[in-house]
């Protein structure tokens, strides 16, 4: 019987991971730095112990899946609700003050309208896996800061719906209506859903009285509601994380499995690490060195930009100084649905391929010191919990 040559990698991928996590949490870091740090290593453009990076990719969005899932059960539904106008209006506002700014930039750099638009989309969206799991490391998912900065990437991963739309419309290639239709339809169902959800204090599961005092089976049917909505969701192209999320909702409402989070929890684990991973790995090494100057100085100006226009939505909305700026400093990084919207402008010969290789630096470069920033910010501005 012979190895699978893989299997060695592979080993080795979760050896590293590991070892660098007990490393960092030793030292008192995020591990989202240790798995970053971890796929540059390994990944095509470090020592090349991974060049299938495809893979990687799909594990790590499994992780992402679950992690949405996860903090669906952890989600207050009324809570959620009411700061849907914040959610909404704050993220509409988002977006085209990020059009704005990059607008400026477009007389100095020639830029058409097309690529504008793009970029605006691409550095208006925050990350959803960091910035949950930072709320989640720090115990403030639930204080109004916390819940605020959910609500707001919440409807970001929304938002990238009509962005793929319009994309499709201003580039070359041109989408066809069944994929609107899909689309249209998805986000009409996805809205009666939720609001359905939030309207019931108390979801009783389907045959739930076959698996009220079986774990096993109260487990299968979690999964089976999380990745079930995750495949509809996908199949009306919207996000499999959205899907994961309405299910841990429906899942954290329903009182017969309120210890589901507690039995998944490590493949959670395992699995968002991968997707950090996979994310360190998309870093071209030579590339970021070649044009480190420009590279650095695009991701100060996003993390700023970013910062003080979420600030200045959040106080508008009423927050005090020191949640409106620890809010902005949370949401400050660009998210990883914007390497999704790159790859499109790129199909779509809006950007060339230099501007892609721009992006995905300044995408992961981003993400990489997101945490430090937070960390920062948060030292900086004295935000406490209790404020």
């Amino acid at each position: 019987m012979h190895m699978d040559p893989a299997m060695p990698q592979l080993m080795g991928v979760l050896l590293l991971l590991l070892f660098t996590g007990m490393l960092l949490k030793v030292l008192k870091q995020p591990h989202v730095i240790a798995y970053l740090i971890a796929g540059i290593f390994i990944g095509p453009f470090g020592i090349e112990l991974i060049t299938d990076t495809e893979a990687i990719t799909r594990f790590g969005a499994m992780g992402v899946v679950l992690l949405l899932f996860f903090v669906g059960m952890e989600t207050d539904p009324k809570k959620l609700a009411s700061n849907w106008r914040l959610a909404i209006i704050g993220t509409l506002v988002q977006i085209a003050l990020s059009i704005l700014f990059v607008y400026l930039l477009a007389f100095w750099f020639d830029w058409s309208i097309q690529r504008t638009i793009l970029i605006g989309f691409v550095i208006s969206l925050s990350s959803t896996a960091v910035v949950i799991k930072l709320l989640q490391d720090t115990g403030i998912i639930h204080t109004r800061a916390g819940q605020s900065a959910l609500s707001i990437v919440l409807a970001q991963d929304l938002a990238i719906v009509p962005m793929l739309i319009l994309l499709g419309l201003l580039g070359e290639n041109s989408l066809e209506p069944i994929h609107l239709i899909k689309q249209g339809v998805g986000s009409f169902v996805i809205v009666l859903l939720l609001m359905y959800v939030f309207k019931k204090p108390k979801l009783e599961l389907p045959f739930s009285r076959w698996f009220k005092h079986d774990h096993e089976l109260q487990l299968f049917a979690a999964l089976v509601i999380c990745f079930g909505l995750a495949f509809i969701t996908a199949w009306f192209e919207l996000s499999t994380a959205l899907g994961a999320f309405i299910a841990g909702i429906i899942i954290g409402v329903a009182k017969e499995t309120q210890w589901v989070q507690h039995a998944l929890e490590p493949f959670k684990v395992l699995f968002l690490a991968l997707f950090f991973v996979s994310v360190g790995m998309l870093l071209n090494i030579d590339f970021l060195l070649t044009n480190l100057v420009e590279t650095l100085a695009l991701v100060i100006a996003v993390i700023l930009t970013n910062t003080f226009i979420n600030a200045l939505i959040l106080k508008f909305a009423k927050f005090n100084w020191k949640d409106s700026l620890y809010t902005g400093v949370l949401l400050s990084q660009v998210g990883e649905f914007s390497f999704v919207l790159a790859a499109v402008g790129f199909q779509s010969s809006i950007i060339n391929e230099y501007g892609y290789q721009l992006a995905l630096c300044v995408i992961s470069v981003s993400l990489l010191v997101s945490p430090a920033w937070i960390a920062f910010g948060r030292s900086v501005i004295g935000w406490n919990e209790k404020d």
